[in-house]
């Protein structure tokens, strides 16, 4: 007996969910071996400019432009999630965390957008590809190699959080803010609190660096090619250090995109960063040769 047609509605996505969940699995358990990578070919690095971040963002907008519903509708999640973590640290006794959570995201950003190098990648290949393969990274064979970069790089957004949280206590604490006008007025007023935004600001911009140096090619990298992680990260920062006046320009153009979403409620994030994301790819591809 031939299948109606509901059948068929239900049963697509099932059977792609499975496969998906299936090759996940296989990949979860040579997990290892992913880490170190079976890429052994050199990683050829070129000298970068200006003028190809100029060409990475406006092959950034042409993706978001081809991707506009799908990528729209990709990068909601993050706007929407930040606003919950903003009502979360609205709490007095959290209040001190607010600024520190805000700005930590653009320490998440390269895993954040790992599914927007996906869809930049796959339409490179001539693919068509919709909002659904950006959960294919899973398909990845450097899967694994992508989730042990990431829960590295969210070790350092934990590590960020519990140093402005010790900051605060030394300056103005250790007792939470009464208010979040006395929490303003004492951070903006008092010797203390000009204490805590100066310290905060070096620990955060020493951190903001070591995530751009580590992550500005790594996790395109990862996705193109099995090199691994160690590979993929002495990779980007190599690239960093042969490149540090043009890498320092595309980590401020990283800064003030996220820092405009931000101001906006978060609203602006869901252009922000798919164009930051597609713009990231295409960098990877001007900075390193073709295997």
């Amino acid at each position: 007996m031939g299948k109606t047609a509901t059948d068929r509605t239900i049963g697509n996505p099932l059977s792609w969910a499975g496969r998906v969940v299936g090759t996940g699995t296989h990949h979860l358990g040579e997990g290892a071996r992913e880490t170190v990578g079976r890429d052994t070919a050199p990683i050829v690095l070129r000298e970068i400019g200006t003028r190809d971040l100029r060409a990475a963002l406006r092959a950034g907008i042409e993706d978001f432009k081809a991707f506009r519903s799908d990528v729209i509708f990709l990068c909601v999640v993050y706007p929407l999630a930040g606003l919950l973590l903003i009502r979360f640290a609205m709490n007095e006794a959290l209040l001190p965390l607010l600024v520190p959570l805000i700005t930590g995201f653009a320490l998440l950003g390269p895993v954040a957008a790992v599914g927007l190098y996906e869809m930049s990648r796959r339409r490179e290949a001539g693919e068509r590809p919709s909002w659904a393969a950006a959960f294919k990274v899973i398909e990845a064979p450097s899967a694994v190699a992508i989730l042990t970069l990431g829960l590295a790089l969210l070790g350092i957004f934990v590590a960020w959080m519990l140093a402005a949280w010790i900051i605060y206590a030394v300056t103005l604490g250790p007792e939470p803010p009464v208010s979040i006008g006395a929490f303003v007025s004492d951070t903006l007023t008092t010797a203390p609190g000009w204490a805590m935004i100066a310290v905060g600001t070096g620990v955060g911009f020493v951190l903001a660096v070591a995530v751009l140096a580590i992550g500005v090619i790594s996790f395109p990298l990862l996705l193109d090619r099995h090199v691994g992680v160690r590979r993929a990260v002495r990779a980007s920062v190599r690239l960093a250090r042969e490149n540090p006046r043009t890498i320092a320009i595309w980590g401020a153009i990283v800064a003030i995109g996220l820092g405009l979403g931000m101001a906006t409620l978060m609203i602006g994030l869901i252009f922000v960063l798919p164009v930051l994301g597609h713009a990231t790819w295409h960098l990877y591809r001007r900075a390193v040769e073709a295997a």
